[in-house]
């Protein structure tokens, strides 16, 4: 898939689909419905968010929305916000192309990098990405639970030491 999938910004329109996406793509790790449940208001995507948060979706060929990712905040120092890859086509390069979208955003934006809090499943590819962990940070949707704070140098200075923001990201 990766060879054809394409990346583009979202379109406020697609703000609907694009949670659901979100939803898929956590419960693929086989949390349990009470856990999705408490995850549906920071996994939605509102229309009027879409360009605000710098939305990107990978496409199918057939016009499917296989993924998304947002990068938020301002520079220097950004936060992805959301990353998901549809079930279906997690493996095939979806979430590689939409990293490196990310990262190449962040750099033509002025950013010098970026973070987030990653599900622990997710780990392992994050830092094949390039990302490190940083710390934890407590769940936007769970109390309680703590995710891994992640973050990934884009340019900018070297040897830069501050840390990105603090919170919660990606659901969960």
């Amino acid at each position: 898939m990766r060879q054809t999938v394409r990346i583009r910004a979202a379109r406020p329109g697609e703000a609907e689909q694009l949670s659901a996406l979100a939803l898929r793509s956590k419960a693929h790790w086989g949390y349990d419905a009470e856990f999705m449940a408490a995850c549906v208001a920071e996994l939605t995507v509102r229309a009027e968010d879409v360009v605000r948060r710098r939305t990107a979706v990978a496409e199918a060929p057939d016009g499917r929305l296989v993924g998304l990712a947002t990068l938020e905040g301002e520079p220097p120092h950004g936060e992805l916000g959301l990353m998901f890859v549809d079930p279906d086509a997690i493996g095939g390069g979806v979430g590689r192309l939409l990293f490196d979208h990310v990262c190449a955003t962040a750099r033509a934006a002025g950013f010098t990098r970026f973070g987030w809090a990653a599900d622990p499943h997710a780990v392992p590819f994050y830092e094949a990405m390039g990302g490190r962990r940083v710390g934890s940070v407590p769940s936007g949707s769970l109390p309680g639970r703590v995710l891994p704070l992640m973050e990934r140098e884009v340019g900018g200075p070297a040897g830069a030491t501050e840390a990105p923001p603090a919170t919660p990201a990606a659901g969960g």
